[in-house]
């Protein structure tokens, strides 16, 4: 555990974002090697089917991450303000909730998968393996959020290391089961929803074993966690608007893959390989956001609130610095990049295109991220909700469907930095306020 309320705030939030970056980094390197293997080994109709059910799969989990984060932030600002009864009265309860939630998104999610696939126009030759895949994957919900919860608390209370060990181990893993299950077993894509599944179940699990055996607070035992009304609801108070706030990203990735899915399987393919390296690209923003997000609630919970100006600044520095040199490396190698996964030239033109606009605004998603890690840092998730849901649904949406009637798939690229454009405006004039400061869950005489 890390206390974030002392020292140089710059150092404090890089060496916090580090081993949340590196994790994330091992995640989507597994998520790479699935589409390469799936690329490379079973054909661009697989590649297809995978990239299309990730906006389904997002969009099933979208609400249950945030609530995670708004238990994230409740555990933050009760462990700056040292309110360990708290603290663990939230761990449990938070427990409980992905739990049950995890069993109704699995249940639910296999029930309406082909419904769901056809209802983002999926072409018809390519829903039998996204159905396949979709199925295998929802099979895991509980390990996943298992393991993701648990991140998520270990960062609430300063500790962003741990969850990084079991995601290295996770990603070797899930590297050697795909091998085994595709280029071994020719299990096709049942084979890699296989090795993502177990994968993470042995992540979970073995995290849970450590913990239970080393950590301070936090002991998962199936029959002795306790459940709290009042911490739940002020945890939903928060999660719920972020919730929705991801729910509306999700459907939005859905109606976006609805518009590519327009444009046959070769746009398809190259959509989804773009957007794999393209999540990988904004990593670092995110998980400076992250570490941003629990550095300010921290103290807030400590009422230090004069650091948390500097700990922003110190994150736009750090976090645009990497933009500019990630955008760069995607111009000059991006065809390169985009070879790994597929030898089709078509595929390849395609996703370089993507990746050539989308790149140029790297530091725009910087900027905004930063600023969005304060606000839910303090506990302020509505408003954030209300500019992500014009930003999407008012303009990037919109300027898709209209852009690509003119300018075919160009049209869509163009539409995603136009989206998040609107979105940084509309979050800054909302920062300058300072009305999130009377949403934190510390309050301080």
């Amino acid at each position: 555990m890390k206390d974030l309320t002392v020292g140089k705030e710059g150092k404090l939030i890089f060496n916090f974002a580090l081993p949340m970056l590196l994790g994330n980094v091992f995640q989507q390197l597994y998520n790479i090697v699935d589409s390469a293997i799936v690329g490379n080994f079973i054909g661009k109709h697989a590649l297809a089917a995978v990239g299309a059910s990730f906006p389904i799969i997002f969009t099933l989990i979208s609400l249950i991450i945030g609530v995670t984060s708004g238990a994230m932030v409740v555990i933050s600002q009760y462990f700056g303000a040292k309110d360990i009864i708290r603290v663990k009265r939230t761990i449990d309860t938070f427990y409980i909730f992905m739990f049950v939630a995890s069993l109704i998104i699995t249940a639910a999610g296999i029930f309406f998968s082909e419904d769901l696939l056809r209802l983002i126009q999926l072409p018809e030759e390519i829903i039998p393996q996204a159905k396949t895949y979709l199925n295998i994957y929802l099979l895991g919900m509980v390990s996943f959020f298992g393991f993701n919860g648990t991140s998520a608390i270990l960062r609430g209370l300063g500790d962003s290391k741990t969850p990084l060990y079991f995601l290295i181990l996770a990603s070797f893993f899930n590297i050697g089961f795909d091998i085994l299950f595709v280029i071994v077993f020719k299990w096709g894509i049942a084979g890699v929803a296989f090795a993502t599944v177990l994968a993470q179940s042995g992540a979970f699990l073995t995290t849970i074993i450590y913990l239970n055996r080393y950590h301070e607070l936090i002991k998962l035992k199936l029959f002795g966690l306790k459940f709290d009304r009042e911490l739940f609801a002020k945890s939903l108070r928060i999660g719920i608007p972020s919730g929705l706030q991801h729910t509306f990203v999700a459907l939005g990735m859905m109606a976006l893959m609805v518009i590519v899915n327009t444009f046959g399987t070769d746009v398809i393919a190259g959509y989804s390989v773009a957007i794999r390296l393209d999540s990988l690209a904004i990593m670092p923003a995110m998980n400076f956001s992250a570490a941003l997000a629990t550095f300010v609630g921290q103290n807030l919970g400590a009422n230090k609130y004069h650091r948390i100006k500097q700990g922003l600044n110190s994150t736009l520095a750090m976090s645009c610095t990497i933009s500019i040199v990630v955008m760069g490396s995607l111009l000059l190698w991006g065809k390169s990049l985009m070879g790994v996964f597929t030898d089709d030239a078509e595929v390849i033109r395609i996703g370089y295109e993507y990746l050539s606009i989308v790149s140029l605004f790297y530091i725009v998603y910087s900027v905004m991220f930063a600023i969005n890690g304060v606000l839910r840092g303090a506990g302020d998730t509505l408003i954030p909700m209300f500019i992500t849901l014009i930003a999407l649904w008012g303009v990037r949406i919109p300027s898709a469907y209209l852009l690509s009637r003119k300018f075919a798939e160009t049209g869509i690229w163009w539409a995603v930095p136009i989206g998040m454009v609107t979105g940084l405006l509309l979050s800054y004039i909302y920062y300058k306020t300072g009305r999130y400061m009377s949403k934190v869950v510390v309050k301080h005489n």
